[in-house]
């Protein structure tokens, strides 16, 4: 066990917890209730010995199936991702994603609720090479290739990093750096709008136009 603890943010993400801590229903009873409490409560807010307390085990148990509360962190959120593909359309995922990112407003005294924390966590860990950053690049790229099959042009695969680049940054920008108006934005509308946007780049074609030649767009047009 002591081996485990002292291997945490390595960058191996959830491969290594898992080759730590193998399988069985005790590993299934932690990320349960890790997913659980960081929902309602937020990352920082969820203890180690809460956790455990909720799966009903010790929390010895937790560091030797996944080392350490971020790896943890990161296997339940690659878990709620990978459950949220298999069970979304892809004609519905821009939607459900958007739903999971608008929907956590901040509470009376002004912070975000426990949902919208996690969030917070996740979305700042981009790029930080440790557990969560593997989990949401594996995620990213799962997610890529839900929203590749919505289109049919050669570069569909490059409009679907453009559409997940996308809906980082509204994460980023609504829930991270909370810059009005989006941050106060009504959800609705805004997934209206990304949704929309959204299908126009998967499935339009678009035409090329040479150097120099007057755009689409060009008011003079």
């Amino acid at each position: 066990m002591e081996s485990g603890r002292t291997q945490t943010g390595t960058g191996t993400g959830t491969g290594a917890a898992r080759r730590r801590g193998g399988g069985g229903p005790t590993r299934e009873r932690l990320l349960t209730a890790a997913s659980q409490l960081f929902a309602e409560r937020g990352y920082e807010r969820a203890t180690v010995r809460d956790i455990a307390a909720r799966a009903g085990v010790n929390q010895a148990l937790l560091f030797r199936h996944f080392g350490s509360k971020r790896a943890l962190f990161g296997e339940a959120v690659a878990r709620g991702g990978l459950e949220q593909l298999r069970t979304t359309p892809p004609e519905r995922l821009v939607e459900t994603v958007l739903a999971g990112m608008l929907a956590s407003p901040p509470d009376e005294g002004g912070e975000a609720t426990g949902a919208g924390r996690s969030l917070e966590t996740l979305l700042r860990s981009v790029g930080a090479q440790d557990e969560v950053s593997a989990a949401v690049t594996s995620l990213g790229a799962d997610y890529a290739r839900a929203l590749a099959t919505l289109g049919d042009t050669d570069d569909r695969a490059l409009r679907a990093d453009l559409a997940l680049a996308w809906l980082l940054g509204i994460g980023l920008m609504r829930v991270v750096i909370r810059k009005r108006p989006l941050a106060d934005a009504d959800p609705a509308e805004v997934t209206r709008l990304v949704t929309d946007a959204v299908t126009r780049l998967m499935r339009d074609p678009g035409t090329r136009h040479a150097p120099g030649d007057p755009s689409p767009c060009d008011p003079a047009m």
